[in-house]
């Protein structure tokens, strides 16, 4: 006790008030990772309980694809879904004006396979998106009222892939989000683009599993086709090239009518941008949309970047202090939050077989949303070129 009394009168009252801060912002960290981004782990824990019920027939579904110049992507990927192991499906192929030899190769398959089903837009449509009308054209062609939408690009990981996603849809269920991968690739890029991309799934899942969905992935989402209707579709936000997935899940998911699924056999994997550039336009294009987010989500994403951009700046302001037992505190609570931060990430990494974060964590934790900050502050400079196709 005297031993403590003395480390007190060795601290200043500035540098209580930096510890305290520091503690503040770790606790507020630990609760965003071990409250909602955990909460997919414990989801998964629930499923092979059996705490979760699915469905135990096999409703017919309609598979939407939209393609626009993607004929290699189409001859390479295209048969794994329409080889899946699921009784009743349609896959309808929206052509998007292509140009290169998407139509010829669409013929190719069609006669392999009969419930290859496509359609097209033409290439002198004017629209601001595109894909938000291609997709609209699919919809109304589907004959069934689950639909699983998905890009050209995409490859599912199993033959289970629409029976997992499809199970979810009980008597209340709309909505179901699933995982969509990239495929792994080597280098900083390729790092860069999974760290990303499942944080952000982590991020969404999470909030949805705790009632509060707001966005979902084009790569791997479902939904009813009543539902697309009863919204009117994409009508709210056809001002705007990007939207089709999270600004439409943030418009009809509630914590009433979403589910997510979590299962490796239920994730597609996508080809990752080969190029920091690349990945850049494509990270810009998303983030115009994140303005129109509601306002609830808006908030829980803020306060968890705005209390990460403390706790780093507490802990840096710490240490520049220079004293003993103040740099002892603010070292061991970045070490924790930094245990917690990994081991969360990794677990359900693990479980969603994704390829594991370690020391890149730091380094991604922090450039990350120093790469959101840049691009929504210079970016809404550029927010009128919306319409234009960034990739």
């Amino acid at each position: 006790m005297e031993h403590f009394l003395q480390i007190l009168e060795s601290l200043q009252l500035y540098h209580i008030i930096i510890i305290s801060v520091l503690f503040g912002a770790f606790v507020v960290q630990a609760f965003y990772y071990l409250f909602f981004y955990a909460k997919t782990l414990r989801y998964s824990r629930k499923i092979r309980k059996g705490k979760i019920s699915f469905l135990d027939k096999k409703p017919p579904v309609s598979v939407i694809i939209c393609a626009k110049n993607e004929s290699e992507n189409l001859w390479n990927f295209l048969p794994s879904i329409l080889t899946q192991d699921y009784p009743n499906y349609e896959v309808i192929v929206i052509n998007d004006g292509s140009t290169d030899e998407s139509e010829e190769i669409l013929s190719i398959l069609g006669t392999q396979y009969p419930h290859l089903y496509r359609t097209y837009l033409p290439s002198e449509a004017k629209f601001i998106s595109t894909k938000k009308m291609a997709l609209t054209v699919g919809i109304k062609a589907a004959k069934h009222e689950l639909l699983l939408l998905t890009d050209a690009d995409c490859e599912p990981a199993s033959k289970d892939w629409i029976a997992n996603m499809v199970r979810n849809f009980d008597a209340q269920t709309d909505v179901v989000l699933g995982y969509g991968a990239y495929f792994k690739k080597k280098g900083f890029v390729g790092k860069l683009v999974s760290y990303d991309t499942f944080t952000i799934t982590l991020q969404y899942m999470g909030f949805a599993l705790a009632g509060k969905p707001y966005m979902g992935v084009g790569r791997n989402l479902a939904y009813r086709k009543s539902l697309f209707f009863k919204n009117k579709g994409f009508a709210s936000h056809l001002k705007l090239q990007s939207g089709d997935d999270d600004l439409f899940i943030s418009e009809v998911a509630n914590k009433h009518n979403t589910r997510v699924e979590v299962s490796p056999e239920s994730v597609t994997y996508s080809v990752p941008k080969e190029t920091f550039k690349s990945w850049y336009i494509q990270k810009f294009r998303h983030l115009t949309t994140s303005p129109y987010y509601k306002a609830s989500a808006k908030a829980l994403i803020g306060f968890e970047v705005f209390s990460r951009f403390i706790f780093y700046a507490s802990f840096i302001t710490a240490l520049v202090f220079n004293n003993m037992w103040l740099s002892i505190a603010a070292g061991s609570i970045f070490l924790l939050r930094c245990l917690i931060q990994i081991l969360v990430v990794n677990l359900c990494a693990k479980k969603m077989n994704e390829q594991r974060f370690y020391l890149s964590i730091l380094f991604f934790d922090i450039f990350l949303p120093l790469i959101n900050l840049y691009i929504m502050i210079f970016g809404k400079k550029r927010r009128k070129h919306n319409s234009i196709n960034w990739e």
